[in-house]
C-alpha cells in the first residue's frame, strides 16, 4: 500500500509517502511554519511525488491530519487531500494531530499512560488522555490548563505535544513531576502515514476536528447596510 500523508495543522507544512509493505517512507519533507501553508503545500506535495518516483494514480491512498490545530491549517491540509483523492479516485483518511503526537510514545511504550495536548491558547489545551494499551481514557477535548495538569497528576501519565511544557510550567511545585515531557511543535509525518496505513476508510473520514468555535468574528461596524 502507497499513502501520501499531509499535515499542514500545526507549525509545519508536511508530506510523505509511504510504502506499507515495506515499512519505510520513500520520500518526505516537512518545513517548518506558523503561516503560509496554502502556499508551500502543493509545491511541496510536488517534490515529494517526484523524489518518491510515484504517480499520484498510484497511490492507494490519502492520510491528512484534521486537527485540532489552526482552523486555516487543518482547512488547507483537508481540502488538498480531498482534492488529490477525488482526482486520483483514491480514498482519503483523517487523523488527529493528538492521536500522531501520542503514536510512537505509545508504540515504544504502551503500558504507561500518556497525555497528547496541543497549545489551544488563553491558558487552554487541546487534549487526550491515553491509557494502557493505548486505550483513549480522556477523547480529544477542549480544557483549562489546569484540568490537563490535574488529568496527568492523576494518572502519573507522560505529557507530549507542543503544550507538553506549558502543562510542566503549571506543575506544583510539592507534587512528583510528570516520567516525561517532549514538546515538539507539530507531529511526525512519517507516524500520519504509518497510521494513515492502518486507519479504516469508513470510520477515519478526513473532516476537520475544531473542538471549539473560531476566534474570529464578524465586524459589525464594518457590515454595509442592506438596500
Amino acid at each position: 500500500m502507497l499513502v501520501l500523508a499531509i499535515d499542514t495543522a500545526l507549525a509545519a507544512c508536511a508530506a510523505c509517502v509511504f510504502d506499507a509493505e515495506r515499512g519505510e517512507e520513500l520520500a518526505m519533507e516537512s518545513l517548518p511554519m506558523q503561516r503560509g501553508h496554502a502556499e508551500a503545500l502543493m509545491p511541496l506535495i510536488a517534490r515529494v511525488m517526484a523524489a518518491a518516483r510515484v504517480p499520484f494514480a498510484e497511490l492507494d491512498r490519502i492520510a491528512v491530519t484534521v486537527g485540532p490545530g489552526s482552523f486555516t491549517g487543518v482547512r488547507v491540509g483537508v481540502a488538498a487531500a480531498r482534492g488529490i483523492a477525488l482526482a486520483a479516485e483514491k480514498p482519503a483518511v483523517g487523523l488527529s494531530t493528538l492521536s500522531v503526537f501520542a503514536a510512537p510514545y505509545i508504540a515504544a511504550d504502551d503500558s504507561t499512560p500518556l497525555v497528547a495536548a496541543i497549545d489551544a491558547r488563553h491558558a487552554h489545551v487541546y487534549m487526550q488522555v491515553f491509557g494502557p494499551g493505548g486505550r483513549t481514557l480522556v477523547a480529544p477535548r477542549l480544557a483549562a490548563l489546569a484540568q490537563a495538569v490535574a488529568a496527568a497528576r492523576s494518572s502519573q501519565a507522560r505529557v507530549v505535544g507542543s503544550a507538553a511544557r506549558l502543562i510542566e510550567a503549571a506543575w506544583p511545585g510539592d507534587a512528583p513531576p510528570p516520567p516525561q515531557v517532549d514538546e515538539t511543535p507539530a507531529p511526525a509525518i512519517e507516524w500520519v502515514a504509518q497510521l494513515g496505513a492502518a486507519a479504516s476508510v469508513n470510520q477515519s473520514l478526513p473532516k476537520p476536528l475544531y473542538l471549539r468555535a473560531p476566534d474570529a468574528q464578524p465586524q459589525d461596524a464594518a457590515r454595509l447596510p442592506r438596500r
